[in-house]
């Protein structure tokens, strides 16, 4: 069974960054998609940022040029690097891998931010 834990979330003033990890059970070669979700109060769950198959980088709209998704393979985790966050960035974040056609989600870790 895949278990993913985030971390690195907490409060933060807007403009300030946060970086959030998720650690992985297993090998992040093992997955074909790699991604960060948010749920905000009130809102759908939404996408910021995937990697699929190792390849580029995608992100939401709302993100692109402030948030930067990568992996470190060695350590089988996954991070989310946030700069520039605005207060609509608040919400939990949740980390998600694909394998096999199946989803895996970690419990999420919450941000937020202050203005």
């Amino acid at each position: 069974q895949v278990q993913l834990v985030e971390s690195g979330g907490g409060a933060v003033q807007a403009g300030g960054s946060l970086r959030l990890s998720c650690s992985a059970s297993e090998s992040i070669f093992s997955f074909n998609i790699v991604a960060w979700y948010r749920q905000v109060l009130g809102k759908q769950r939404e996408l910021v940022a995937q990697i699929i198959n190792r390849g580029s980088a995608n992100y939401a709209d709302s993100v692109k040029g402030r948030f930067t998704i990568s992996t470190d393979n060695a350590k089988n985790t996954v991070y989310l690097q946030m700069n520039s966050l605005k207060v609509e960035d608040t919400g939990v974040y949740y980390c998600v891998a694909q394998k096999q056609r199946t989803n895996y989600w970690g419990r999420g870790t919450q941000v937020t931010v202050s203005s």
